[in-house]
């Protein structure tokens, strides 16, 4: 762990670093990201906007430093589909725990994942690698999954595993954005899980579950 000047940070001064962090990702959960400042960073942190330079260039940087902790996180979401079975009833409860997974990956690092996505709508690249990061855990393995399944002959040859995947990838990172918007719907949380489970389940098998 080094500093901005390049020297070798020390326990005490990787604390401090991490306690940035962590006082900056709790300000994303309840202030927008462009009215952040590094002098309220630092306040929260008990420290000063020089310490705060010591680590990091600006806000930004101390954003994407947080953002790739939470996409190597996120890589871990590969476990939901490894090794795991479309058949019967194994398929719905493979369906059902991709979905309580990704949405609880979501909803726990909401705050930043909100940055990450405006960046990425901005055209930041780095915002944007950062997204597909955490996108690609999930859609690979789904792409492998509807692959495997089309070469037993359990999906139409004519569908395209990579089309497919991206899609329900793209349908879950969107529910997973909005899912406190589903309340003025009428939809509870409870009753959004099963129904996204059934969508993903019906994309990637083309039926539907046994239960």
């Amino acid at each position: 762990m080094r500093t901005v000047d390049g020297r070798v940070a020390g326990r005490r001064g990787q604390a401090t670093r991490q306690k940035l962090l962590d006082c900056l990702s709790e300000m994303l959960s309840s202030s927008p990201y462009r009215d952040v400042k590094v002098i309220d960073v630092a306040r929260k942190a008990g420290t000063s906007p020089a310490t705060f330079y010591q680590y990091f260039p600006d806000v930004e940087g101390a954003v994407l430093e947080i953002a790739e902790q939470m996409a190597a996180e996120g890589a871990g979401l590969t476990e939901l589909l490894e090794g795991r079975s479309w058949a019967g009833k194994s398929g719905w409860q493979t369906a059902q725990e991709l979905v309580d997974g990704f949405l609880d990956f979501w909803k726990k690092h909401e705050a930043i994942l909100r940055v990450v996505d405006l960046g990425a709508a901005e055209g930041d690249k780095r915002f944007y690698k950062i997204r597909m990061k955490i996108l690609n855990s999930v859609n690979n393995s789904l792409a492998d999954s509807i692959t495997e399944l089309r070469s037993k002959g359990r999906v139409d040859k004519d569908v395209n595993p990579s089309a497919v995947a991206g899609s329900l990838v793209a349908m879950l990172a969107a529910v997973a954005a909005h899912q406190k918007g589903f309340s003025s719907w009428g939809v509870k949380q409870a009753e959004l899980k099963p129904n996204l489970a059934l969508l993903v389940h019906l994309g990637v098998t083309g039926r539907k579950p046994s239960k």
